[in-house]
């Protein structure tokens, strides 16, 4: 059976306290090798590498829009110090979640100067970008053709049309594709997947948000990650395991893990 990684799941959350040791242990013994945990805040860093390091996963460091009013002048140099002590450390693979949120109520001059800070960072440090994109495509898609990173990265969460997908996918940008694909009233996101190129995708889950309407539950697990696959497969008109085969190459490549 292809192993599985969950490009996106936020497992050093408190959500995960209580049951994290079998949680974890469920995912092994459902083929899901691992996780990518990506950073939100300055404040969550610390705990976030630590539990990346308890469970040998990948981490992200980044701050996602949400936070940008919180944030101080001086988290993108901390971020930039802790990137420069961590930057041999294997599980260390991305800079985010980052990037732009026009649903939130923060200021949105503040988000776009902290959106291109990291990407910034992430060329200096020759590290993809994950990306948070909420009503906010045009802008991001500006910034990313402007900054043009070498080393690209993933729009996490998508969940438009073809159309905007190609947007992305043509300047060299993955799309992760989570629990979203498996609710019904989901037919631009359906469509992507069922039209682009495999290629052109990985999983997620951002566990513990973003849960299937269908599922019953409050929190999101990467246990669910098997179902879209099946999903993917009827979409694509192709096996499970070659929807497998295609989404693990793709996130190893992208991170290089």
């Amino acid at each position: 059976m292809q192993p599985i990684i969950d490009s996106h799941a936020h497992i050093d959350f408190p959500e995960f306290d209580d049951d994290r040791d079998t949680l974890l242990q469920q995912m092994r013994s459902a083929g899901i090798k691992n996780v990518l945990i990506p950073g939100v805040s300055a404040r969550k860093w610390q705990r976030q590498i630590e539990v990346a390091k308890q469970y040998d996963s990948y981490y992200a460091l980044g701050i996602h829009p949400w936070y940008s009013e919180s944030t101080l002048i001086t988290d993108v140099e901390t971020l930039r110090a802790l990137l420069a002590r961590y930057k041999n450390d294997a599980r260390l693979v991305a800079i985010g979640e980052c990037g732009l949120d026009k649903l939130h109520k923060g200021n949105f001059t503040t988000q776009l100067k902290l959106f291109k800070d990291q990407i910034q960072v992430a060329k200096e440090f020759d590290l993809p970008l994950i990306m948070h994109a909420v009503k906010a495509h045009e802008e991001i898609l500006k910034c990313l053709k402007t900054e043009n990173p070498q080393r690209k990265g993933v729009i996490h969460g998508f969940y438009g049309g073809p159309q905007l997908a190609l947007q992305y996918v043509n300047l060299g940008y993955k799309l992760g594709i989570g629990g979203l694909l498996l609710n019904d009233n989901a037919p631009k996101l359906q469509q992507t997947v069922a039209k682009l190129p495999l290629e052109s995708f990985v999983l997620e889950t951002d566990s513990p948000a973003m849960a299937p309407k269908f599922s019953g539950n409050n929190r999101n697990t990467p246990l669910i990650l098997p179902e879209i696959i099946k999903k993917m497969a009827n979409l694509q008109n192709k096996s499970a395991v070659r929807i497998s085969e295609q989404v693990f190459f793709n996130v190893t490549q992208l991170f290089d893990l």
